[in-house]
């Protein structure tokens, strides 16, 4: 299972709960809440995007896809106005003071048909129609009207993203703990989004130069400048966060097909499949613009896919690009805690005829519910200075395809950013600087963060020492009994050169202590935590160990992993020193050198057997082993979030690239043992539009040598907890299946709901398909294998003398499952077949795994 620590959206989770805690009652002024449907009077078909005003102010909304609408005022006021392209506007009085539905039926405007054709939604159908055909000319038009046509682009760009905590109620505002602090708050118009009071949280500004070339393709981002607020990093990975808002709060290019929305694809209305899952509508004919342009709204066929609503500007110059751009979502969509979306996207007209994105605007709120606080969030992207056809240096393109380049040189104040930003900051964007360093100074708020740190990361800091993880301090197993384990480490308070870290443990069935100790120091005067990491590091462990057991973001003595199903009774005590030098890269590619050397002693049932030359059983009671370790590990374009323990992955298209080498080497330090071990995994996450998402890893092994121990085997990852584990076979027992060469696939798909969201009964649920395939192959030559070689040490064997540890020679291991995610936005639940090896003793053919998935 995914440790809680693990996940960076729990913390924004934590913090908006918070808010819903503290939020309280609703303000006590009397509110005003309308809500309704508005029809075509003589059709009664429903009306989308109908503005909706309150006379004399600027409050209003408008209608959904479906022409129902919501607004709630908190000032009296007497009259509602409902206006719509092609019919005659509609006054309705109010009632101050009450919830009340007024639906409105609205008529055609005679005067205005010949302008204007209104076609309702009844029947919609491609063929023969107008807005159909002008979206398949925007389509055909894509490739000479977007800027990447150019052979060369170079342009100026300005990109501010700032968060608050949003929709606070006046109680909130109004609390004791801010009573000092009023100026932290943000008001506004009470319909805008975000609500009427929103508390600033977060600002990050960069200026940069980018260069475009088409062939053969490269895209460089120079940052000439980056300055945002930041957290106490006892707390907070400020680094990790802003990559997370950055990736939340992608670039919009209206152009490709899909575009990222809060890390998932949703498709573009302009993309080659539009008209296949969105209906399109002619509005308006705008002739005050020049060229004319035809506004063009649109809506998704199923409002709970990944789809955009709302309306395009497309030019009538015979080029049909796009001038401007309106996206939101249907409040239906299969997206978590959203709960609303505006994308605002400005075109100009470029020397070449070509439109150039001016600016675009990204806003978002998240929520837990619907009427409680959240998180508001607003992306804005400034460009200007356009370049066209000038090609540049090569060494300005070298590199990846897509690369950002930081200066860390330059040294920025007010002054620069306010003779360089394109767009001048509010006064409450300009004060969040230094809000966040008062806002840390508040007591409760360091509390708070510090309650946060520990239930995320399990780490409760004292200053130069931090004590955990806690989750870590009571287990329990068959060969230990009850577990009580204690530990920390020491924290840049104390040097950020040298670092230790430290725990013991005692089992009260074993009655052992175990224990491990390690000091790293530091070349770069930086934490041994964040990247780039370089250091070097040795360290000694005494401690358990379940053979074939591999986790992934979790401590192996989590309480949470003590649950386990069948024989858990074949364990290890190993005693581990280590060497190691860690070196990391800015193109993230990274590397590892190391030395082991370790004793291994079997515990439990588990023994380690081998006949002697008088053809005797004997019991070899220690397997002593050194060994030299290289890892190459290259991940283009990596994000993450730092944890205490764990980096958070971000998950990009890029791949992922591993290959590890370990030599065993026989007569140093005891090593008994030869060999050379060689393993590459990659991975990659495949995206597919409307079809959801599939994560791929295939990995392959091959151990050269003779006369290898089995322990030194590849004993394949086996899972027996009720969690699932994406890195191990489900199904598998431990120490079933031990190998010297071998390939696996691992095939993880997710359908997000496109199944489901047609199904009337599921689609208000918001569940989500997910489907997996694990495959392995394998097998174990003669030379290595104890059957054939007495002097090997024997396979593991039950207590009646019968082997559990087998090769894979005879068929592939093959295991699958489907299973819905999403359960109450955070749970996934698989049904797991095993297809092969069904006569292998204490198998399971079936099983249910869950597992904690928070994701958007």
């Amino acid at each position: 299972m995914k440790a809680i620590s693990k996940s960076i959206w729990l913390y924004i989770l934590v913090v908006i709960s918070i808010v819903q805690i503290g939020a309280g009652v609703a303000s006590a002024q009397s509110t005003t809440t309308i809500k309704g449907t508005v029809t075509d009077a003589k059709t009664g078909e429903t009306l989308p995007f109908v503005s909706i005003l309150i006379p004399g102010t600027t409050m209003g909304t408008a209608s959904d896809a479906e022409g129902r609408y919501a607004l709630t005022l908190r000032e009296d006021h007497a009259t509602i106005k409902f206006t719509y392209v092609g019919y005659m506007a509609v006054e309705k009085p109010i009632k101050p003071g009450v919830s009340q539905t007024i639906d409105v039926k609205m008529a055609v405007d005679a005067s205005m048909l010949k302008e204007v054709t209104v076609k309702t939604k009844a029947r919609y159908r491609n063929k023969d129609n107008p807005a159909v055909q002008l979206i398949r000319e925007v389509i055909a038009h894509k490739d000479e009207n977007k800027p990447s046509g150019n052979n060369f682009l170079e342009y100026e760009q300005y990109e501010k993203i700032s968060l608050a905590l949003s929709n606070l109620s006046d109680d909130f505002k109004d609390k004791r703990i801010f009573r000092n602090y009023q100026f932290l708050f943000k008001s506004q118009d009470s319909t805008a989004m975000g609500g009427k009071n929103m508390l600033p949280a977060y600002i990050q500004e960069k200026l940069s130069k980018v260069y475009f070339r088409k062939n053969p393709y490269n895209k460089k981002q120079y940052v000439l400048a980056n300055r945002r607020a930041e957290f106490d990093a006892k707390f907070v990975d400020n680094d990790g966060l802003s990559a997370y808002f950055n990736r939340l709060y992608e670039d919009i290019n209206i152009y490709d097909n899909d575009i990222s929305i809060a890390t998932n694809l949703l498709l573009s209305p302009i993309a080659n499949s539009a008209p296949t899952f969105y209906k399109f509508f002619i509005r308006d004919t705008i002739k005050t613009a020049d060229p004319w342009l035809i506004e063009l709204g649109f809506v998704p066929r199923n409002k709970t896919d990944m789809l955009f609503e709302g309306k395009l500007y497309v030019t009538l110059d015979g080029k049909y690009g796009v001038q401007n751009a309106y996206l939101t979502v249907n409040k239906d969509i299969n997206l978590n805690f959203m709960r609303d979306l505006e994308a605002r996207l400005e075109f100009e007209k470029g020397v070449d005829g070509r439109y150039f994105m001016n600016k675009s605007t990204l806003a978002m709120e998240f929520a837990l519910g619907e009427k409680n606080g959240g998180l508001y969030g607003q992306r804005t992207v400034n460009f200007k200075d356009y370049t066209i056809n000038q090609p540049r240096p090569d060494s300005i393109y070298r590199g990846p395809g897509e690369e950002i380049v930081y200066n860390p040189e330059i040294k920025t104040n007010e002054s620069f950013w306010a003779s360089k930003r394109h767009i001048p900051l509010e006064r409450t964007e300009l004060d969040i600087y230094k809000n966040i360093d008062t806002l840390q100074t508040i007591p409760s708020f360091k509390r708070t963060m510090d309650i946060a740190t520990l239930f995320l990361s399990g780490y409760k800091s004292f200053g130069a020492v931090e004590i955990g993880p806690v989750n870590t301090f009571y287990s329990f197993n068959p060969v230990e009994g009850f577990r009580l384990r204690f530990g920390g480490r020491t924290t840049t308070d104390l040097s950020k050169r040298v670092y230790f870290e430290t725990y013991a443990a005692y089992g009260f069935k074993d009655r052992k202590w175990k224990y491990f100790l390690s000091g790293t120091y530091s070349f770069n005067n930086k934490s041994v935590y964040h990247f780039p990491l370089h250091y070097i590091r040795a360290s000694f462990q005494r401690d358990t160990k379940i053979p074939g057991q591999e986790l992934q973001f979790v401590q192996e003595d989590n309480f949470l992993l003590s649950f386990k199903r069948g024989d858990n009774n074949r364990w290890l005590y190993n005693d581990i020193y280590k060497l190691e030098y860690v070196r990391e890269f800015e193109s993230r590619f990274s590397y590892k050198i190391g030395f082991t050397q370790w004793r291994q002693t079997p515990a439990g049932v588990l023994r380690y057997e081998r006949l002697n030359e008088g053809g005797e059983l004997e019991n070899a009671f220690t397997l002593n082993n050194t060994e030299a370790n290289v890892e190459f590990r290259y991940a283009p374009h990596e994000q993450y979030y730092q944890g205490k323990l764990y980096r958070t992955p971000i998950i990009n298209k890029y791949p992922i690239f591993t290959l590890r080498y370990n030599a065993g080497l026989k007569g140093v330090f005891e090593g008994e043992n030869n060999y050379h071990n060689v393993a590459l995994n990659i991975q990659k996450r495949f995206y597919l539009s409307q079809f959801g998402f599939a994560d791929i890893t295939a990995e392959g092994g091959y151990i050269f040598g003779k006369q290898i121990q089995f322990p030194l085997l590849t004993i394949h990852r086996a899972n027996q907890t009720y969690a699932y584990q994406l890195n191990s076979y489900n199904l598998m027992n431990f120490l079933e299946f031990a190998s010297d060469h071998y390939a696996s696939l691992d095939v993880q798909y997710y359908l997000n709901g496109f199944l489901f969201n047609k199904i009337p009964l599921l689609k208000r649920l918001k569940l989500r398909e997910v489907v997996s395939f694990k495959g392995l192959m394998g097998g174990l030559r003669d030379e290595n294998n104890p059957a054939f070689n007495p002097s090997l040490y024997r396979f593991a064997t039950d207590q009646d003398g019968k082997p559990v540890t087998y090769t894979l020679s005879r068929e592939p291991y093959i295991e699958g499952s489907v299973g819905i995610a999403n359960i109450f936005k955070l749970l996934r639940v698989d049904l797991v077949k095993r297809f092969t090896y069904l006569d292998n003793p204490n198998v399971s053919e079936w099983g249910i795994r869950a597992r904690f998935r928070l994701d958007f």
